[in-house]
C-alpha cells in the first residue's frame, strides 16, 4: 500500500486543522444564523407524520468490538425511504429501513383518507434485519418480473435481497411477498450503500447496479482486525466492489460487471442513472466517499466507458448524494452532489454540476466555493441526501437537502481527534483501532436541513426556517412525492437514529402544474428510465423516472412538473426506455395523465 505524499499529509493536516480553528463555536454560530432573505416563497411546510399515523424511528447496527473506537462514525448509515405504490391503487406507499438486527423495517400503505398503515408485518418485508443475514441501508422498488406489481431490491450490509410481489387479493388485500434472492442469483455478500434499477441494454426488463463501500471481504460482525477503513481520504480504492447484475429476461441476474467496463472500488455512497448525454443510453453517475465522483458512458453495445476529462477530477471530495435535475430548463439533467462544508469557511462544499456533455465533453461545477451569490447551494453543513423538485410550482426547481453526522454530546465535538488520525499515513488511519475513541463525541451534529429555493439557472437561496423545516436531527435519505394528490410535492426525511418526517406542502394556488404517470410496453411497466419533456412557449423541462436516486432514496415513478404562470404545454416528448420516442400535445393542466407506450 502506497503512503500518503507529503502534500497530502499537508492537506489532511491544514483541513482539519482549520476546522478545530472554526471548531463548537462556530457550528453554533450556524445554527442560530439568519436564512437568505426571500419574499414570496409561495410554499410552506409543516411536519405531520404523527397526525397520518406515521410512527416509525431508525436504529442503528452495531460492530465488531474491534471497531468500538469509530463506531459511531462507521455506524452513522442506514436511515432510508423510497417510495412504491405497492397495491397498485393509485396512492403512493413509503418504505423506511432500519439497520440494527431484530428491529423492523416498516412499509407504510397509503390509506387514501391523509392516513397511512403499516402493512410491513402482513408483507413479510419487516424482518429483513437478521445476524448472518445483514443490516438494512435502502431499498429501491421495480417491477423486476413484468407482472405490473412493484418488487422490493434490498441493499444491505451483507447479503442483498430481492423480494417478489406477489400482488393484492381484493379480500384479503396485500399477499406476502416472497424471497427470491438466492433464485435470482441477486443473493451476494456486499457491504452496500445504494443500488439503482435501470435498463441498460434496452431489452425491456431491469438490471441493477450497486455500489460497494466497505470491502466485500469484511464481515463487520466477524473481523479478524480492525483494518477496514479508506487507504486515503482524498483517492481511496480500497472501497467494496461495485456490481451490474443484468437481468436475462428469466428471472435470473448475471454479473456482467467486468465486461461491461463499469466497475469501481471508490467507496461508492450513491449512484443513480440517466441518458446524461442525450443518445438514448441510460448512463451511470457515481457519488464517492474519499475521491472524486464518476461518469460512466453507456456505449450502446453493452458496455460502459469511465469518462476522463469530464471535469470531476478537479479536487478530492466527500461524495454522498448524487441527483439530477434540469435546474436550467434547458432540456438537460445537471448534478448535485452533497459534501462536507462549514460555517465560516468553505473546505469541500457541494457541486453543482451544469451539463455540457453534447457541446463540450463537460460537467462544469458551478458551486464557487469563493462567491458569495452561491454560498447556499455550496455551504449546507455535513450534507447527505438530496432531491431536485419544485416545491412551489414556479417552475423552477428547488433542492431539499438533508443534514448533519453525528450528534451526540452539546458539549464536545470529535473534529480535533479526527485532525490527529487524518494526520497520519494512510497505514494509520486505515486501522480503525488507531482511531481515537469517539464516546459521546458529537461529529457536525444538530444541523438543520437545507430548503434551497431556485431562483432560476444555478442561483438558488436557504428558506429552511421560512418555509417551516427546523429539525435538527441527523437527516440521510429525502423523497419528494405528491402524497395526498394535491398537485403538490411533500417532503419525507429518513433520520438516522431518529423517526422519520413527513412534512406536508401548502402551495399558493397561483402555480399550474401538470404530472405524468408512465407505463412501458416491456417488463420494466413503471417505465424507470423514462426522459419526460415539458414544452411551453418559453419554457421547457425534463425530468426522468429513476430507479434510485439521491442518497438512500428513491421518488415517486410519478412525474410532477411546476409550470408557474404558464398556461398552455404545447408538447411532450417522451423517450421510452425501449428508445421508443412519443409526442402528447396541449395535455390538460393541473392533472395526474397516463400514458401507455404505444
Amino acid at each position: 500500500m502506497a503512503l500518503p505524499s507529503l502534500r497530502q499529509i499537508l492537506v489532511h493536516s491544514a483541513f482539519f486543522g482549520a476546522l478545530v480553528w472554526v471548531g463548537w463555536r462556530d457550528r453554533q454560530d450556524q445554527k442560530s444564523a439568519p436564512m437568505d432573505p426571500v419574499q414570496g416563497l409561495g410554499f410552506s411546510l409543516r411536519e405531520v407524520s404523527e397526525s397520518v399515523g406515521i410512527e416509525f424511528r431508525h436504529k442503528a447496527c452495531s460492530v465488531d468490538p474491534k471497531l468500538k473506537n469509530a463506531a459511531p462514525h462507521i455506524t452513522a448509515l442506514g436511515a432510508s425511504i423510497s417510495v412504491t405504490d405497492v397495491d397498485r391503487d393509485g396512492w403512493p406507499d413509503l418504505y423506511a429501513t432500519s439497520s440494527a438486527f431484530e428491529t423492523p423495517n416498516s412499509l407504510w400503505r397509503n390509506l387514501g383518507n391523509r392516513s397511512f398503515e403499516n402493512v410491513a408485518g402482513k408483507a413479510q418485508l419487516a424482518d429483513l434485519n437478521r445476524a448472518g443475514e445483514g443490516a438494512s441501508m435502502g431499498s429501491v422498488w421495480g417491477d423486476v418480473d413484468g407482472d405490473g406489481d412493484e418488487d422490493l431490491l434490498l441493499y444491505r450490509w451483507g447479503y442483498q435481497a430481492l423480494l417478489r410481489n406477489e400482488g393484492s387479493d381484493p379480500k384479503t388485500g396485500l399477499r406476502p411477498f416472497v424471497d427470491v434472492s438466492e433464485a435470482s442469483g441477486v443473493r451476494r455478500w456486499m457491504n452496500c450503500n445504494s443500488a439503482v434499477l435501470l435498463d441498460y441494454d434496452r431489452d425491456g426488463d431491469l438490471d441493477a447496479y450497486f455500489g460497494g463501500y466497505f470491502h466485500e471481504r469484511h464481515n463487520l460482525w466477524q473481523l479478524p482486525d480492525a483494518r477496514i477503513m479508506q487507504d486515503s481520504f482524498e483517492f481511496a480504492t480500497n472501497g467494496g466492489r461495485n456490481v451490474l447484475l443484468r437481468n436475462d429476461g428469466t428471472g435470473r441476474f448475471e454479473d456482467v460487471t467486468s465486461q461491461a467496463g463499469c466497475d469501481s472500488t471508490r467507496w461508492t455512497l450513491a449512484v443513480t442513472a440517466a441518458d446524461m448525454d442525450g443518445d438514448g443510453w441510460i448512463d451511470l453517475y457515481l457519488a464517492n466517499d474519499y475521491g472524486p465522483e464518476e461518469f460512466f458512458k453507456n456505449r450502446g453495445d453493452g458496455t460502459f466507458e469511465r469518462q476522463l476529462g469530464v471535469g470531476l477530477e478537479e479536487s478530492s471530495k466527500s461524495g454522498m448524494s448524487a441527483t439530477l435535475g434540469d435546474f436550467e430548463n434547458n432540456g438537460r439533467l445537471g448534478v448535485f452532489v452533497t459534501n462536507i462544508s462549514r460555517s465560516g469557511f468553505l473546505f469541500q462544499g457541494n457541486n453543482l454540476r451544469l451539463n455540457r456533455l453534447q457541446e463540450s465533453g463537460r460537467l462544469v461545477n458551478v458551486a464557487d466555493k469563493s462567491s458569495v451569490r452561491a454560498k447556499a447551494v455550496v455551504d449546507c453543513g455535513w450534507a447527505w441526501g438530496a432531491q431536485f423538485g419544485d416545491l412551489n410550482n414556479d417552475g423552477n426547481l428547488d433542492l431539499f437537502v438533508t443534514n448533519g453526522f453525528v450528534s451526540a454530546s452539546r458539549e464536545s465535538e470529535y473534529w480535533y481527534d479526527m485532525s490527529k488520525i487524518a494526520g497520519g499515513a494512510g497505514g494509520v488511519f486505515e486501522d480503525a483501532g488507531n482511531w481515537p475513541p469517539m464516546g459521546d463525541k458529537s461529529l457536525s451534529g444538530y444541523e438543520r436541513s437545507s430548503v434551497l429555493l431556485g431562483k432560476g439557472g444555478s442561483q438558488f437561496a436557504n428558506v429552511a426556517a421560512a418555509c417551516g423545516v427546523d429539525d435538527l436531527l441527523d437527516g440521510r435519505g429525502v423523497a419528494l412525492v405528491d402524497l395526498f394528490g394535491r398537485g403538490v410535492l411533500d417532503v419525507v426525511v429518513a433520520n438516522q437514529n431518529d423517526r422519520l418526517l413527513v412534512y406536508e406542502n401548502t402551495v399558493d394556488s397561483g402555480g399550474n402544474w401538470i404530472q405524468f404517470q408512465l407505463q412501458a410496453a416491456g417488463a420494466n411497466t413503471t417505465a424507470i428510465g423514462a426522459h419526460v419533456r415539458v414544452e411551453c412557449p418559453g419554457f421547457q423541462q425534463v425530468q426522468v423516472i429513476s430507479g434510485g436516486v439521491g442518497f438512500a432514496a428513491q421518488n415517486d415513478r410519478r412525474l410532477h412538473f411546476g409550470l408557474g404562470k404558464h398556461e398552455l404545454v404545447e408538447r411532450v416528448h417522451i423517450l421510452w426506455p425501449s428508445g421508443q420516442a412519443q409526442v402528447v400535445n396541449r395535455p390538460a393542466l393541473r392533472k395526474l395523465h397516463n400514458l401507455r407506450e404505444p
